[in-house]
């Protein structure tokens, strides 16, 4: 499982390549890894890099499969160099170092990685949304928080970041935190299912049935054939007592492949609301 997640960190290396690069040493390369032929795909970037030192993507991608392989050593000689070619004020070369130690398990020294990138480029937003968003996978939320913010802060037009920020904040139990964060997403890029999502979450989290509808319904009309937006949707009309809405919403999300055993405990409560309101209209 480790091993499968570090290649898949490689491999995230790639993700900027140029078309030329990715049809030619970047993807045999990343073949290689694949493969678990780390020194073969080493000696094959190496080569590429001696013949072509201006290639980012190829350089990048090597810092990585060095780590991979544990040659942390080789790897900061790469992201040094890297760096003489950027200048001082790119903080590429860090973030680099910083996915390194990562796969090395050596957090702490890839968190501080991140946080060079952050102080040699003070206007970039990159090096803190990097270190936030790592951090957070890790499960360290508190330590999440204020590198993403501080993202944010640098760049207030990041969807991503703002909906990472408001996942941590959910996270650490700051609904007011998270829902300011997911509506700054949701401005910066209105479109922004993720968001939205999230703003029906907090509203979820809150027993808040009415605001959950309305994030529920927005999402519902982009993505009508997504079944569990479906369930949110009628657990909102449960709650808000619109009992036959929700029997249809219910349907609907059985035939779209929603979970099973969540829609069985909707209809629980479904059936449940219903005996309650007979029994009232018979008294």
């Amino acid at each position: 499982m480790l091993r499968r997640i570090a290649v898949a960190l490689v491999v995230f290396a790639l993700a900027g390549c140029s078309v030329q690069s990715e049809a030619n040493t970047a993807a045999r390369a990343r073949m290689l890894v694949h493969k678990g032929q780390e020194k073969e795909a080493i000696g094959l970037l190496r080569d590429h890099l001696t013949k072509h030192p201006e290639a980012l993507d190829e350089r990048k991608l090597l810092i990585r499969v060095l780590a991979l392989t544990g040659d942390l050593g080789a790897a900061e000689r790469e992201a040094t160099a890297l760096s003489e070619r950027l200048g001082a004020g790119e903080p590429t070369p860090w973030i680099e170092m910083g996915y390194a130690f990562e796969l090395a398990h050596r957090y702490d020294e890839a968190l501080a990685m991140f946080d060079r990138a952050a102080e040699v480029a003070p206007r970039d937003a990159r090096g803190p949304r990097a270190g936030g968003v790592r951090a957070a996978h890790w499960g360290e939320v508190e330590i999440a928080e204020p590198r993403l913010s501080e993202a944010v802060r640098r760049d207030p037009r990041d969807a991503s970041s703002w909906h990472a920020l408001g996942l941590v904040r959910v996270r650490l139990g700051d609904l007011d935190g998270a829902e300011r964060a997911y509506s700054s997403g949701l401005a910066a890029e209105p479109g922004s299912l993720e968001s939205r999502l999230g703003l029906a979450t907090v509203a979820v989290a809150r027993g808040d049935a009415s605001a959950a509808l309305r994030h529920y319904d927005a999402l519902c009309r982009a993505r009508p054939k997504h079944g569990d937006l479906r369930l949110g949707r009628a657990w909102a009309l449960l709650k808000l007592r619109r009992l036959a809405e929700a029997e249809h919403e219910l349907g609907e999300a059985e035939q779209l492949g929603a979970s099973t055993s969540a829609i069985a405990a909707q209809r629980r409560l479904l059936a449940s609301l219903k005996a309650t309101a007979e029994a009232q209209r018979i008294r």
